[in-house]
Formats: structure tokens, sequence, C-alpha cells
């Protein structure tokens, strides 16, 4: 996903000369070549996220066009006062990326985790919040992006995430994209937790659950018409995220609703007020937080049975 990142950016960086990408010691060969052919538009801050989130917003107010980027977590947490009072509060057009969503950083634990990411941002004004799930989502969701004039927070695994997607797929500020149709469970999730979703929904199909899974790349704005048609549609709604069930994508969900006063069944699947456990590959952090497809699928079918 992070090639796809770049590789987008670079593509945008050569057609406008206002965009510039702002590192904090990436360290990556994309980086290098980037900076050998785009030396005015690269700059790498080094460990000092606050200042460069702060640069960045000094950089937009000259007509430039910054995507800032490094690890969501420092981002998220170490850089928030400056993502609300310089960049959001002066609603200046600045792309921030945060790569490592979830637990993507395996092996480095809770404080390099992204988990707590969306309830933090999605209370601050001006800015809108992209969540990727593959890396053609994620060059996609850099256009959207770019293509939106205000401040945007974009969300990244690290590698190997499956494909759902096919060349020339967009990404539009609050639209959802449904990938199956199934009359008794409405499954949404965000992020590279896609491909733990889409192999639950399979097996529960297996056992005669027909799902509806919608992919929601776009957590602010988000898509309302998407989740109450689904409402509509199925017999339960359920939300999937590798987030603090808190404040996240389920929080969202409930939220509207609730205010369309839509009674259903609802069931939130992420970490429940709690930081993920564990060491290893991002699979084996996910079978140890039940976030795994084999976890989903059995907490699902479990849930439907005190249900019925």
């Amino acid at each position: 996903m992070q090639k796809a990142y770049i590789r987008a950016l670079y593509d945008i960086m050569q057609k406008d000369k206002r965009v510039v990408s702002l590192l904090s010691d990436s360290g990556t060969d994309y980086d290098t070549m980037m900076a050998s052919e785009m030396p005015t538009q690269c700059y790498n801050f080094g460990i000092a996220e606050q200042n460069k989130v702060g640069i960045a917003a000094g950089m937009a107010m000259l007509g430039l066009i910054p995507f800032v980027y490094t690890s969501g977590a420092f981002l998220a947490y170490r850089s928030i006062e400056f993502i609300r009072n310089d960049v959001c509060y002066q609603n200046q057009n600045v792309k921030i990326v945060g790569m490592g969503s979830g637990t993507s950083w395996r092996t480095l634990g809770p404080s390099h985790h992204t988990t707590e990411d969306f309830a933090i941002l999605r209370a601050i004004p001006n800015l809108s919040i992209l969540s990727a799930a593959t890396p053609i989502e994620a060059s996609a969701c850099v256009r959207a992006a770019y293509n939106h004039d205000g401040p945007v927070y974009i969300r990244l695994g690290m590698s190997g995430e499956t494909e759902y997607f096919s060349e020339g797929y967009t990404v539009e500020l609050g639209k959802a994209a449904f990938l199956t149709e199934g009359k008794d469970l409405a499954i949404i999730s965000t992020g590279t937790i896609l491909c733990e979703v889409m192999a639950a929904a399979e097996e529960l199909k297996s056992k005669g659950i027909q799902s509806t899974v919608i992919n929601m790349p776009s957590l602010k704005p988000i898509d309302n018409q998407a989740i109450l048609t689904a409402a509509r549609n199925c017999t339960a709604v359920i939300t999937i995220e590798e987030h603090n069930i808190y404040g996240g994508l389920g929080s969202a969900v409930a939220e509207i609703l609730a205010e369309h006063q839509v009674a259903i069944p609802f069931m939130r699947i992420g970490l429940t007020d709690k930081f993920a456990a564990g060491y290893g590959t991002q699979q084996e952090v996910r079978e140890q937080n039940g976030l795994d497809r084999n976890s989903i699928a059995s907490a699902i079918a479990t849930w439907l049975e005190k249900r019925a």
C-alpha cells in the first residue's frame, strides 16, 4: 500500500508543482527517487512531526498543497494540537497521511498502533477522513484528497493487502462501496481489515447466512444513505474495524441509525476499550485480538444464535 501511495503522489507531483511531499526520515528508495527528480517538492523534517504539520499549514497558506506522511500514531496523537489549530481551524489545504493503520506495526506494539485515530480526528471540524482497504483504494484516496480543497486525513496499511478493486476505481468523499449483497446481515467495514471481513462473510455464507458487505473508505463525511439502505434491506447491522469500538466506524454508524430512528439489531466488532494485545505478524496480532476472519465469523454466528 505504501508503494501505491508513493506512485499516486509521484504522478500528481509531476503534473502539479504546487504539491509537496513532507517526510520524517521514511528512508525508502522511492523517497530518494522523488527527492532527486523533484528536489524543490520534497522535504524531510526528521522526527519532528509537530513542526512538520505546522510548517505544512504555512506552506498551504502560500498556495502549496502539502502531503504530510509518516506513522499514523505520530501524526494522529503526537501532532494533534497542530492538526487542530494550524491546519483545521485555519481550514488549510493540507493532506495528512498516516501509514500503519490499526495494528500494522505489528512487532512494535500499542505505542505504534493507530487504533484510536478515527475517534480523535473525527471530532475536529473541517477535517475529512479517508481509510484505504487495498492498494488501488489507497491510490484512489490520494487522488480524492488532492481534488478536495481542505484538510484530509488518509489512513494507510503497510503491505500485503488483498485487492478487491480494479484499475480506474475511484473514491468519493461521503460515498461507500457495496461489495456483496445479502438479505440477512449488513456488514460495514473500513480499512485493511476488509480481507478478514470478506473471508468471514464467505464462512457465514457456507452456514446459510447471506451478507451485504459495505466498504466505507470515507469516514467523514460518511455515506448516510448507504447505511440507511443497508438497514432497510437487512435484518441486522454489524460494523467491523481495526480500531477501538468507541468513537470509530461503529460509533458513526450508530449515530446515523439513532438520528434516523432506525430500530435494528446492531453489533460492533473491534477493540473493546483496550489496547491490542500481543506481537508477531499482523495476522497473528489480529488473531490474538479476535479480529481475524475465523473469530469474526464465530462472533457473528454466536450473536445471531443468541438473538434467535
